[in-house]
């Protein structure tokens, strides 16, 4: 029970960054645009849902290992991860490259 708790209130936060991210700093949704910044090393963080395709979910990992960038593994679905991002449509992978006024880098190591 508190185990459940601990995670809806981490998630609730992970969500309130997310929303400063999109409002005050830049964010790139989508698998092609994550792996641009990425091999650009532009991304500062990586949020991979955890319904992302195991290939693809490896292959950004791989690109993140390579580039140094920290991965957060997203605790909801594509749709929620959408969805916490301000859009109507799913997200299964995001890149932060500027956190604006979010501390969500510090906060997910």
């Amino acid at each position: 029970m508190v185990a459940g708790k601990k995670s809806k209130k981490q998630q609730e936060s992970i969500n309130s960054k997310l929303q400063l991210v999109m409002k005050s700093g830049k964010a790139s949704l989508g698998f092609k645009s994550v792996l641009k910044s990425l091999r650009t090393g532009k991304a500062k963080l990586v949020i991979i849902a955890n319904n992302c395709p195991p290939l693809r979910k490896s292959e950004i990992e791989y690109y993140a290992m390579l580039s140094k960038t920290d991965v957060h593994h997203y605790t909801g679905a594509n749709s929620a991860l959408g969805t916490a991002c301000g859009k109507l449509f799913r997200c299964s992978v995001l890149s932060i490259t500027d956190a604006g006024d979010s501390d969500i880098i510090r906060g997910s190591e």
